[in-house]
């Protein structure tokens, strides 16, 4: 019987493999949105046929896998470039590189929908092939969400008819996961990103907030974050840029309205991507990074066309600006390790307002039917333009003195594992060696107290630095910083960093002490200490002072064990080393 199966399965691939090869150039390319006029989107196997279909009836067209995800899939990347060339290597030689990234939620589809039809639009020659720009695109990023198909769980949204699910294979919402990698699906993508090194990246996604009149909201990286001149840049020339490009296709858009509770007209803060997102993840690379947001509440046909006129928009602005793009990228890698310091974590500067007019409707708050709390309630009925204050710049609220190298010792192989898969350079010590560093000591952190995405994510970090002599072993890695990895680097290495490693939960174990005292035996030994240094048992007084110190035996004796060389030098010590000099 088995043997019978196995048969039926390979004539089967042999008859669709057969199949493709004769796809010509009048294959019915109509996809599944277009059949159900707009209200229908492909399954993720129809989507990956579709792909393969094109590839085989155009040339232009280059489909391959990149990796594995947690639904036992691999991830697929297609790339546009009619020049027929498909080494990255080459491409970046002449060509600038456009990722887009499509289904990281697969209930909200647009991107899915809008892509296809954009390839196809631009081989077919009904749209004009990007000359200076070769496209590239993950089809359904989120491949087991995708296969967890559904019609209830996007409860806010007006369409699809079917649809994936947010989390992944093992549950995990992909856009959380671009730091601790937790997912295959988040290792495939950072093989995918350092394989494309893209100048340019967009994230197709869907919003669930505030009711306004927009079908489009744009969601770029913070420029500030971003910095320099490619912050600039990003700020003052791509968005005003697009958002006059689309005007001139009869398309609105306005900021991501990042409002929670409340209504628009109030005005809101600009979305913090930190490297958690992909946008936040992109920047580490200085790749400008934005997120297409559609509405929610429009109907399905309309946000798949405004998401494909906004990539066509990009993709303009890509192909006039390339190679500025690609100038102030370079100058950036080769800059930003040479500075002093570096920015770790940011706050909103409230000294800077930007003023626009926002097109919304007006909301009230009335009493609900069903708890008789007040509940908020928008009158489609009553549009308004209004200018509103918009809070879209930022300063630092951390820096930190940016280091010659670190060093890890190779017992965290964990952390390491990541490093490769980001294409960090480093170098192994060769044999044990007695060296002067920075050394870090946790002072203090909170922890989420329910979890998020499969950690307690650790915050509001603090630490305390002191000059140490510490012995590292034969293998042990240095890291220097000046390398294109940088930014990657100082926000992972550095505890106080938003989405340190340290805060991911990485280095856990350096918070449980692991050898303690019976207090029993150690008050005769504490004791014996005391007499014989008069500089602890001055500190000590001192300490008693304070009431609560002094109300608490057991307090006062772990104090003192701190103090002593009884006290392992492992707990609370940050397990990666800041060179400040050049070795």
């Amino acid at each position: 019987m088995h043997r019978i199966v196995f048969i039926f399965s390979f004539l089967l691939i042999i008859s669709c493999t057969t199949s493709e090869k004769n796809i010509s150039k009048d294959f019915d390319f109509t996809t599944s949105f277009e059949k159900s006029k707009g209200t229908e989107t492909p399954t993720y196997p129809e989507v990956i046929q579709y792909y393969q279909n094109l590839a085989n009836a155009y040339s232009a067209i280059h489909i391959q896998e990149v990796g594995m995800t947690d639904s036992g899939h691999p991830l697929h990347i297609i790339t546009l470039n009619p020049d027929l060339e498909f080494d990255f290597e080459k491409i970046r030689q002449n060509k600038r590189l456009l990722l887009i990234n499509n289904g990281i939620h697969p209930g909200e589809s647009d991107g899915i929908d809008a892509t296809m039809l954009l390839y196809r639009d631009i081989v077919q020659g009904k749209i004009e092939a990007p000359k200076n720009t070769v496209l590239v695109t993950i089809p359904i990023y989120n491949i087991g969400g995708s296969l967890n198909r559904n019609s209830g769980t996007r409860t806010n949204q007006n369409g699809p008819v079917a649809y994936g699910f947010r989390g992944n294979a093992r549950n995990y919402d992909l856009n959380r996961d671009f730091i601790k990698n937790d997912t295959k699906n988040a290792r495939a993508f950072a093989k995918i990103f350092h394989l494309v090194q893209p100048d340019v990246f967009i994230d197709n996604h869907v919003s669930n907030g505030a009711d306004y009149q927009y079908t489009l909201t744009h969601l770029f990286t913070q420029h500030n974050k971003l910095g320099g001149a490619l912050g600039n840049y990003l700020n003052n020339e791509i968005h005003p840029k697009l958002e006059a490009s689309l005007k001139t296709k009869k398309w609105d858009i306005t900021p991501y309205v990042n409002v929670w509770g409340t209504t628009p007209d109030k005005g809101w803060t600009q979305f913090m991507d930190s490297p958690r997102y992909s946008t936040g993840y992109t920047t580490l690379w200085n790749t400008l990074g934005m997120m297409v947001e559609t509405h929610m509440l429009k109907p399905y046909k309309k946000r798949v066309e405004g998401t494909y006129e906004l990539m066509k928009s990009m993709i303009e602005i890509t192909e006039k600006d390339g190679k500025k793009i690609r100038s102030m990228r370079e100058k950036t890698f080769a800059e930003l390790p040479q500075q002093k310091t570096y920015p770790i974590d940011w706050k909103i500067d409230t000294s800077t307002v930007t003023k626009f007019n926002f097109k919304g409707y007006e909301g009230e708050y009335i009493d609900s039917e069903i708890t008789g709390a007040k509940r908020l309630k928008y009158d489609q009925n009553k549009p308004y333009t209004k200018e509103i204050s918009y809070q879209n710049y930022f300063v630092p609220s951390t820096e930190i003195e940016i280091p010659e190298a670190y060093i890890i010792p190779k017992g965290w192989w964990n952390v390491i594992e990541l490093l490769r898969l980001n294409q960090i350079e480093f170098d192994t010590l060769e044999r044990d060696s007695t060296l002067t560093v920075e050394v870090y000591h946790i002072n203090d952190y909170k922890s989420r107290e329910i979890p998020y995405e499969g950690h307690y994510l650790h915050y509001k970090t603090s630490i305390k630095k002191s000059n140490s002599q510490i012995t590292f072993k034969k293998g042990d890695i240095i890291i220097p910083t000046d390398q294109k990895g940088f930014r990657y680097l100082i926000q992972t290495l550095e505890p106080e960093a938003p989405d340190s490693f340290f805060n991911w939960n990485f280095f856990d174990p350096i918070l449980q002490q692991k050898e303690g005292f019976s207090p029993y035996v150690w008050e005769d030994k504490a004791v014996e200490l005391l007499q014989n240094n008069n500089e602890l048992r001055s500190r000590f007084e001192e300490k008693k002072k304070d009431t609560a110190f002094a109300n608490k035996w057991y307090v006062q004796l772990d104090w003192i064990h701190k103090q002593s060389n009884h006290y392992e030098k492992a707990h609370m010590r940050y397990p990666v080393y800041r060179v400040l000099k050049k070795l």
